[in-house]
């Protein structure tokens, strides 16, 4: 099974194929990983996130998204799968069936009750420690919005830092400065564990914080533009970070609007991709919406605008 040496670069949140009458579409996902992984500065594809509408598969569908990857990529790049359950032993049973299908590592997202709930730090601790123990395979920490109950505590998040299973955090808080105070104490914590941001709508002015790479969705479509971004920023060359994120700022617009990732941005990011010609059909699984008429013709015009059409 391929190891991730690093955890450093960036990583796609591989979108999920569909076939017209909502089945997995297993030719398609395999090019599109395919196609992902032959981009140089992409150095994992992470299956299952929210960009991948994990919230529409089966837990067995889970699995075969990630079989379906790993599968795909064997002996090229490894697959990191999230892991989405709301209690210890749904974890665990989910953790055993990722590794089964060739995960290399596991995305921990927060338990969904938390978002209503809140939870303890001991909560959180003991959710890793059992997905850990039920694969034994390296965790990403997956950083919800500042805003949210399932926020960490930059207190937490070094302790999590501290585990020796827990090799990278996904940083999503969307406030700067929580982002600056949690990025800090998790380098205080260990400066060995990677932080990859995931703010896919404003990708420069995270990166320049000092992270080691980009953990997004967005990479799904435009891989090559956010590798060029963090080579230009990991440079210090501002002038030309600048000037891509200029490029990617209207497709950002098309896909993203004025928020965040959202269920139908990401349907917006597929029929992006479509008009891009990176896949060949934009088909969602209900109750996510399809782009109207209209924001189809915005995006076809942003794609064209920007050059990203293969």
């Amino acid at each position: 099974m391929p190891t991730i040496a690093n955890y450093r670069g960036i990583i796609p949140a591989i979108a999920c194929t569909f076939t017209a009458d909502g089945r997995i579409d297993e030719p398609a996902l395999r090019r599109l990983a395919s196609w992902l992984a032959g981009h140089k500065g992409v150095v994992a594809i992470m299956t299952n996130g929210h960009t991948g509408e994990v919230f529409s598969l089966m837990p067995l569908e889970r699995a075969e998204v990630t079989r379906i990857v790993a599968d795909e990529l064997k002996g090229r790049l490894p697959v990191i799968s999230s892991i989405v359950c709301e209690g210890l032993a749904e974890a665990a049973e989910h953790a055993r069936m990722a590794k089964e299908a060739g995960a290399a590592a596991l995305d921990v997202m927060p338990p969904h009750h938390w978002l209503r709930f809140g939870f303890h730090a001991d909560h959180a601790l003991a959710y890793f420690e059992t997905i850990w123990q039920a694969s034994k395979l390296d965790l990403v920490c997956h950083v919800y919005p500042a805003y949210s109950k399932a926020s960490y505590s930059s207190e937490l998040l070094a302790d999590l830092a501290r585990l020796p299973y827990v090799q990278a955090f996904k940083v999503g808080q969307r406030e700067m400065s929580k982002y600056a105070r949690d990025l800090k104490a998790i380098r205080e914590a260990d400066a060995s564990k990677a932080i990859l941001t995931c703010h896919d709508e404003y990708l420069l002015a995270s990166m320049v914080q000092g992270v080691d790479g980009a953990l997004v969705g967005f990479a799904s479509f435009i891989p090559q533009l956010i590798i060029d971004l963090y080579a230009a920023v990991q440079k210090g060359d501002l002038h030309e970070a600048m000037r891509i994120q200029q490029v990617i700022n209207p497709l950002k617009e098309a896909v993203y609007g004025a928020g965040e990732p959202t269920g139908e941005a990401h349907a917006r990011m597929k029929t992006a991709m479509k008009c891009a010609g990176v896949i060949e059909h934009d088909f969602v699984r209900a109750p996510t919406h399809r782009p109207s008429a209209q924001e189809e013709a915005e995006i076809q015009r942003a794609v064209n605008a920007a050059g990203v059409s293969r």
